[in-house]
This record gives structure tokens, sequence and C-alpha cells, in this order.
């Protein structure tokens, strides 16, 4: 079988880090295809090579110099070369990068970091190096052209057996650099996946996986071993994310399944995340929970507002002028909220508000702010009867007011709104009722 191994940003920090990767690889024959990001944090309070690139686009962009910021960046690189004994000529690379530095174009610049940090891993890991902008080809849309990608990727994987590859860019067909957006090397690892027709994509960071609820909030919970990618996608929405959420979507569709590894603990299992649910496996009720705080409703009411057609897509137009994502549409028979980022309206609302009553000629409007949206995710809650009130009891005999109450097309999910001082409450709650007390009557 075929691994993927796409390594994050803290997996190629340091010399360090290049160590613990190439242990990974070389544990297992199977990992003949490696993807990198630039290199990230080596400690808290360092920056990732990504974002000093970025800054050197800044400082190109007002005209402020940037050679001691190169420098610093070079330094990184050459650090790595320096300890693991590598003799790819990085000064001198990096050197004819920096000076032909304002000719290239931001995206180009940007890209430099999963591009140097991918030829040094090519080196360390004696593979061959192959540049993304050689094969993911770009249309000029924005879009992956996923038909020449994949016979360029297959001709590579033919003529060169296994090799490393830098995330986060490819090129167009004229040989434009083109970015992913952050977090885009999950992306490449996912394409090079699917293209080659790999059993498994791993991507390794520096997390364990997926957990069921925020370590902030609840003390050691429960490690997800296994979800399904709507359950992920339902809890990365709500900002439970070890992965950029549009990787999935490669694999997905040709049914590949992603695994989330941690590597600087290889021996810890990891989450798998699979288009369904093997049959015998261990079955939770609750998936995990998730949230976010800071929401903003507005409730709209009008009599008779079921019979008069267009009235929400109206409402919503207003939303759509101001450039505002609506996160959720809660109705009745007479009367629908609107639930939007606070961040999103912060300098609109009140415009917002002014045009819907001017427009729409509501009986009534009426706002609710601080607002925190609570998802609680599980694929077997809509086969237990029950489930949605049992929540809904245990969060009322903890004295917190549910303020709105949503559900995913696919059962999947249910979605609270509470205000934003009961949050982490009201997650320890749910997770103390129906995940820790499974667990203990589980072991």
């Amino acid at each position: 079988m075929i691994k993927i191994a796409k390594f994050g940003g803290s997996s190629v920090a340091s010399a360090e880090q290049f160590r613990k990767v190439k242990a990974i690889v070389e544990s297992d024959p199977d990992r003949r295809f490696v993807v990198v990001s630039a290199a990230g944090k080596r400690f808290d309070g360092d920056n990732k090579i990504t974002d000093l690139l970025l800054l050197v686009n800044a400082h190109i962009q007002y005209h402020v110099d940037c050679t001691a910021l190169l420098a610093d960046i070079e330094q990184r690189f050459v650090d790595i070369a320096e300890e693991l004994g590598l003799s790819w000529p990085v000064r001198e690379r990096f050197a004819t990068f920096a000076r032909n530095i304002k000719k290239h174009s931001p995206e180009y610049i940007v890209a430099r970091g999963e591009w140097f940090t991918a030829h040094l891993m090519a080196e360390y890991l004696g593979l061959p190096f192959v540049d993304a902008a050689d094969v993911v080809v770009f249309h000029h849309d924005g879009n992956v052209d996923m038909e020449r990608t994949a016979a360029r990727l297959k001709d590579v994987m033919v003529r060169k057996g296994c090799f490393v590859l830098p995330g986060f860019y490819g090129a167009t067909v004229d040989g434009q650099i083109k970015l992913f957006q952050r977090g885009g090397g999950d992306i490449t690892g996912a394409i090079l996946a699917r293209c080659i027709d790999a059993g498994l994509y791993e991507n390794w960071t520096d997390v364990s996986g997926f957990l069921s609820a925020d370590p902030r909030i609840v003390e050691n919970p429960r490690s997800i071993r296994r979800i399904t990618f709507d359950e992920m996608r339902e809890l990365s929405y709500m900002g439970a994310s070890v992965l950029q959420e549009e990787a999935i979507f490669p694999v997905r569709e040709v049914n590949i399944p992603i695994q989330i590894k941690n590597t600087n603990r290889p021996e810890d299992v990891g989450t798998i995340i699979r288009e369904k649910a093997r049959l015998g496996e261990d079955e939770h009720l609750i998936t995990g929970i998730a949230g976010k705080r800071d929401f903003i409703s507005i409730h709209i009411k009008k009599a008779h507002m079921s019979g008069e057609v267009g009235f929400v897509r109206r409402a919503l137009s207003i939303f759509e002028r101001y450039g505002v994502s609506v996160e959720h549409i809660p109705t009745g028979v007479d009367s629908f909220s609107v639930v939007v980022n606070g961040a999103d309206v912060r300098d609109s609302i009140y415009s917002i508000v002014a045009d819907i009553r001017r427009e729409l000629e509501p009986d009534d409007i009426s706002m609710v702010d601080k607002l925190a949206l609570l998802s609680v995710v599980g694929r077997n809650m809509s086969k237990r009867s029950g489930t949605s009130g049992k929540i809904f009891g245990a969060l009322g005999e903890a004295g917190i007011n549910i303020r709105m109450i949503t559900q995913s097309s696919q059962e999947i999910s249910i979605i609270m709104g509470v205000n934003n001082e009961d949050f982490d409450h009201a997650v320890q709650v749910i997770y103390d009722r129906f995940v820790r007390d499974e667990m203990v009557t589980t072991s």
C-alpha cells in the first residue's frame, strides 16, 4: 500500500524535527512519497518561515530594507543544513534568491519556504526532489487542473519511483507560481494521494489527532480514534481543526482515508478519517464537542411571513450586500433569525438592521449579541431516541439558558446558542454527562 506522508511546519522546524521525520519515514517502506510545509516555529515566540516571507513582501511593497530579515530566514535553513551535515548549497541558492528578490512575484517569494525546506529534506532522506511548480497545475481561475496534475505526477512517479514534494504551491500552465490558501500543504498531500492512487494519506503534525473537546476547557479529553469526513467537517467548521478543511475533498471523492499523526509521538494511534465508519468499530454516541464565541443573532418577525414569497431571500441579500457570511438561519412560521459572526458585522450591523427595517418592514426586529455557538457532533445521535432532549435537559439542570437550537440536515450535529459566559460550562456539562460517563460505563 502506498502511503503519502505529509509533514507540517512544526514537524520540520529544526534539525531535531528533521531527525524525527527521517525515523518515521524509514520505519515503514510504504512511506515512499513525502510532502513538507515550510519550517515552522521551533518554540513559543518563534516565527514561521512563511510568516517571515510574508513580512518580506510587506517590506518590498513599502520600500523598506529587508536585508536583515532575509538574513534571518537564510540562517534558519543554514542551521538545519549544517547540523545535519547536508551538502546542498543552501547559502548560494538563498543568495541568488535574495539578490533577485524584487524581480519575483509575492507568491513566488512566499513559496520559497516550502521550496528550501523540501530541498533539505530530500537530501536528508536520500530521495529525489520534485518541484511542485512542475507537477501541480492551476487554472488561471485558481482551481487545480486535476487531469494535468495527475498526468504529471504519475509520470514523475514512474521516472523517479519516490520523491519529496514541497506543499502549498503549484504553477499555472505558463509557469506563474500560485499558492493555495494558508494550510495548503495539506491540500497538496491530498492531491498527491489522489493522483497516484495511494491507500492512505498520513498528515503528521504536533497533535495526536482530533480531541473530543477543547483541552483548554476539558481536562484530558478523549481522543477521537475514528471519525467520518462529515463529522470532521462539522467539528472543523466550529474551530476544532488540525487539518486544512479543503484537504478532505480530493481524497474523499476516491475514498482514500486520512490519518492524523503526531510527529513528536509517532506511537500514538492518532485519528483515522473515512467516508463511513467500518462495521464492528467502537461506536460512541457523541464524537466531539466544539464551538466558538461572539456571534450575533438578528431576529426578524412579520405576520404571514410564510406566505410572502422571497421574504427570506430579500433579507439575506442585505447581508450579502455588506459582504457578510451567514452562519445559521433558525426559522419559525412568522419569524426567523440570521446568525452571523460578530467580527464580520462590527462596522455594519446598525446599517444592516436599518436596511432590513426599511426594505422588509418587519413587525419586530431584535438582536442578541455575545452569543456562543456550541456544536455537539455524532453520527450515532440520530439512532438513539431522546438524545436531543437529554442534552437540553443536562444544560437546563446546570442552569444554562439555550438561546437558539438548530440541527444539521444530515442529523449528525446539534447546534445550540448560549451566552458567551456560559460557553465553557456548557462544554464541560455535555462532556461529563455524555462522554466521560460513557467512558466510565464501557471501561
